[in-house]
């Protein structure tokens, strides 16, 4: 089993000008007690149901590239990305070019985007959320077409591209991973089973073991095994001061319904020290969990 760590605020930072130290701090710490991917939240203001809308966020894959040159394994991706705030192509691009300046580190975490204030705040479009999923399909198809290498033009309802070129190619072989984030049932993992490598779901043991029965159903439809999709799943609201053996007790629990990694989450004012004393000492032991074959 594996450990990714998700960064969703920065108010612990100390202000501007103590974010990017701390974030560099935390990604490093992060790396060394074996987390293997970290993300950010692709959100321009702070999410308003969780913390005011005027706390400190940072633009996604900026960070992404920051914390790429303080580290040296960690696996980069933002959970995920919003699909109205950037052309596909040059999306596609974006992604690229972390994958190459990262040596192959870069993943492409995608939905179809929620937020409507910041939309209407910054002036971005927010249409219906039928249009955002074929927006979301016809982004995905974008981007795996110029990781492809096969150029051509790309002539969907919602974009069309004159001309598919990505120079240079990604990295990561055979092209960057894609995971496709949230938990509808009938259009998103439906997609994760078409076009995903991983996807990232809420919720305890029992509301994750329906989603995967869900996915596994989508997957059967089309004929593709389900054990090639990664299952990620929250785990983040844990006990203050849990133990290593409650710690690794729910890792299990998630495990036996098939999820291959947990994503914990930037908690407290000292992330970094909360990672450690509660992941640190389990680490060896979630690594040696097998998950359920799905």
């Amino acid at each position: 089993m594996q450990l990714d760590l998700h960064v969703s605020r920065f108010d612990w930072a100390g202000g501007p000008s103590g974010i990017g130290q701390g974030v560099s701090d935390l990604a490093q710490r992060a790396e060394a007690i074996g987390v293997r991917t970290m993300s950010f939240m692709d959100h321009w203001f702070q999410m308003d149901w969780m913390a005011p809308a005027e706390d400190p966020m940072l633009e996604g894959y900026t960070a992404l590239g920051f914390v790429a040159g303080r580290t040296e394994r960690l696996r980069l991706r933002l959970l995920v990305t919003g699909v109205t705030y950037r052309y596909p192509g040059l999306l596609a691009k974006t992604v690229t070019t972390l994958d190459v300046v990262s040596g192959g580190r870069a993943e492409l975490g995608i939905g179809a985007a929620w937020y409507e204030r910041e939309h209407k705040g910054l002036g971005v479009p927010f249409p219906p959320t039928a249009e955002r999923f074929e927006r979301l399909e016809e982004t995905i198809q974008i981007c795996l077409q110029m990781w492809s290498g096969k150029g051509g033009t790309f002539d969907g309802k919602h974009y069309q591209l004159e001309e598919v070129l990505c120079s240079p190619m990604p990295v990561s072989q055979p092209r960057p991973r894609i995971l496709i984030g949230g938990s509808g049932e009938k259009k998103t993992l439906r997609m994760v089973a078409q076009y995903a490598d991983a996807c990232n779901i809420f919720g305890d043991a029992g509301e994750v073991a329906h989603k995967v029965d869900v996915l596994r159903r989508h997957c059967s439809d089309i004929g593709r095994d389900p054990n090639e999709i990664e299952v990620t799943a929250m785990y983040r609201d844990l006990p203050p001061g849990a133990s290593v053996d409650e710690v690794v007790a729910g890792a299990e629990q998630l495990a036996k319904v098939g999820v291959s990694t947990l994503v914990t989450g930037a908690v407290g004012d000292d992330p970094a020290g909360w990672l450690e004393s509660t992941f640190g000492p389990a680490m060896d032991r979630i690594a040696a969990i097998e998950p359920a074959p799905l």
